[in-house]
């Protein structure tokens, strides 16, 4: 989902037609929103599951880093970017932000515990 959403999804609705900035904000925010929905579920989930057994540090150390990327995105970098996206639609005119390159950054190092979390828990 993350993959998808984030590198797919997000740059691509800015170049379809007729998708104006103020469309491609407000649709980003609802998918962005419920994408954060789910992934808090299953962070739960994996903490759950990371407690109540007695998993490897192979898989706790990237189970962990993933819940922390994600709570970082939730609890820093989001919060700006949606200050951000409000004004934006509110009608200023502002320069690109360097939050977004945050936000992605973050993405890919989720994605990357993600998927060691994955491994570990197959291979463990």
């Amino acid at each position: 989902m993350v993959l998808a959403i984030s590198f797919l999804e997000a740059p691509l609705k800015f170049r379809a037609p007729g998708v104006t900035v103020p469309v491609g904000l407000g649709i980003g925010r609802l998918v962005f929103r419920a994408l954060n929905r789910v992934e808090t579920v299953f962070a739960v989930a994996v903490t759950g599951a990371v407690a109540a057994g007695d998993p490897p540090v192979s898989v706790v150390v990237p189970a962990g880093g993933a819940v922390v990327v994600l709570a970082a995105q939730l609890l820093v970098i989001r919060p700006g970017l949606n200050r951000r996206s409000d004004r934006i639609l509110a009608g200023e005119d502002l320069p690109r932000s360097r939050a977004h390159l945050l936000y992605i950054a973050a993405e890919a190092v989720k994605v990357l515990a993600l998927l060691a979390l994955g491994v570990s828990a197959l291979t463990a």
